[in-house]
């Protein structure tokens, strides 16, 4: 895979829509396209009927830190199975509005991925068909991946 063929798709990108680039980062062999939060799924649906990313091998959020704004990013991994190249689109999120739109009606495999989000980083996914807890208990208080979750946890099972 050549970062040449991401450029292309990258570019591709920008002609159907400019405003859905926002960044875009070459490092190392891959390609980074920073997105802005109310065009993802525009984005992910074009890439996988336009161009066969038909695959989303990864979905994952972080915390950046309580100090940085935009506190939180999730990561899409995509994956063509047909031209076998892989693009990272990146959404930022403030504190004040972890959330954007579901991408599980485009990739089934989102569904789960998205719920760990979710569940680990307290990324709220719109229109998600089933949005609760799948590591965690229900009630479990917080969000363990959180930069400003305890680093020991909270302890509220008692083990005797």
């Amino acid at each position: 895979m050549s970062t040449e063929a991401l450029n292309d798709f990258v570019n591709k990108l920008k002609e159907e829509n400019s405003a859905w680039v926002a960044e875009v980062k070459d490092a190392l062999g891959e390609i980074t396209v920073t997105v802005p939060r109310e065009s993802i799924v525009d984005v992910c649906s074009f890439l996988k009927t336009k161009h066969s990313f038909d695959l989303l091998a990864d979905l994952c959020g972080a915390d950046r830190g309580v100090e940085e704004d935009p506190r939180f990013e999730v990561n899409y991994h995509l994956f063509s199975t047909k031209h076998h190249n892989r693009l990272r689109l990146k959404v930022l999120l403030s504190e004040d509005e972890p959330n954007l739109n579901s991408v599980s009606f485009i990739w089934k495999t989102a569904n789960w991925h998205e719920r760990e989000t979710y569940d680990l980083v307290g990324i709220i996914f719109e229109g998600h068909p089933d949005l609760r807890r799948i590591l965690l208990p229900s009630d479990f208080d917080g969000h363990a991946l959180r930069k400003d979750y305890p680093l020991r946890g909270y302890e509220p099972y008692s083990l005797t």
